[in-house]
């Protein structure tokens, strides 16, 4: 592979481009964050990026300075002359907010898009959007990759003997079909209701669970209220065991609190985002050789479909 390329990293994603970088077999790029005493702050390259393809790492989670600091590194390299400006999301923050669901809500997922789009950026490298149709918010290509390429092995690894998938909510129903397929094992949806956002107030599973051993899967776990009520309802209806696996690790709130009391034996999240939290049962596996090899993939104008299980 040609070496004209190079990495950076956000601050609060330098943990993942460092693993993408040992697995490109490359050094991570050099670039200085420098934060003033008012809370505003600047980005600068120390080497240069003219005539190169710049792949800039950096996941949109709370808090707002995330993306802040990305824009900023993609004006950055477009001024500084870069071929192409690829950024790699891993976590799209905003993502929830997809469409109208009420009067007088924006669409902030859009809004991020074509704020995205008027810093600079050619192509989007992220992974497990909220709804698929998000790409559609892009006038550039977007690789959209699964979290189930590292997901499935490591549910194989676990030799369940009665293994049932199921989703937390019905909206998660096709990312779910996904595992039950790879697995040919029944599928079991929760239909859950709100009263208000991050509130769960009413839950019925759809299927039988009665000696299963259970995974749910889900894309995103911020309060841990949806997946903790489904794991819960699960046993209540006479599952063996229930483990769950997201793509996304927000964790917000007492999360902790709730999954370690849940019936949940863990959780595995992919690395995304990372977690500082001390729950016993959060476990995470790596995105990084994913977003190498996509990355290797863009660099040599080759197909990235492979990488899909669907």
């Amino acid at each position: 592979m040609e070496r004209n390329f190079v990495v950076f990293s956000g601050t609060k994603s330098r943990y993942l481009a460092e693993k993408i970088c040992e697995n490109l077999g490359c050094e991570l790029g050099n670039m200085q964050t420098t934060f003033f005493s008012d809370g505003e702050f600047e980005v600068c390259y120390e080497e240069t990026v003219r005539g190169r393809d710049v792949f800039l790492v950096q996941s949109t989670f709370a808090p707002s300075d995330n993306l802040m600091e990305l824009l900023l590194m993609i004006d950055a390299a477009k001024r500084a002359s870069a071929r192409t400006i690829n950024a790699v999301i891993p976590y799209f923050g905003w993502a929830r907010q997809d469409r109208k669901d009420k009067p007088r809500v924006s669409i902030g997922a859009k809004l991020i898009a074509d704020m995205l789009g008027t810093a600079g950026i050619n192509r989007l490298i992220t992974i497990d959007l909220h709804a698929d149709q998000e790409q559609g918010f892009f006038d550039i290509p977007v690789d959209h990759l699964y979290a189930s390429i590292v997901m499935l092995p490591y549910i194989q690894s676990l030799n369940l003997e009665n293994l049932c998938i199921a989703t937390p909510d019905v909206g998660g129903s096709k990312r779910a079909n996904t595992y039950a397929k790879y697995f040919n094992c029944p599928l079991v949806l929760c239909n859950k209701t709100r009263k208000k956002a991050n509130v769960v107030d009413t839950m019925q599973i759809i299927g039988d669970v009665k000696d299963m051993d259970v995974v749910i899967v889900d894309d995103i776990v911020d309060t841990a209220g949806t997946i903790t009520k489904a794991a819960n309802v699960m046993m209540e209806n006479g599952a063996r065991s229930v483990r769950a696996v997201a793509s996304h690790c927000i964790m917000s709130g007492n999360a902790d609190e709730k999954v370690e009391n849940s019936a949940l034996e863990d959780i595995v999240f992919t690395d995304t985002i990372p977690y500082n939290g001390k729950c016993s049962k959060v476990k995470q596996i790596s995105t990084s050789a994913l977003i190498a090899e996509t990355i290797r993939r863009v660099m040599k104008n080759e197909s990235i479909s492979s990488q899909y299980i669907r």
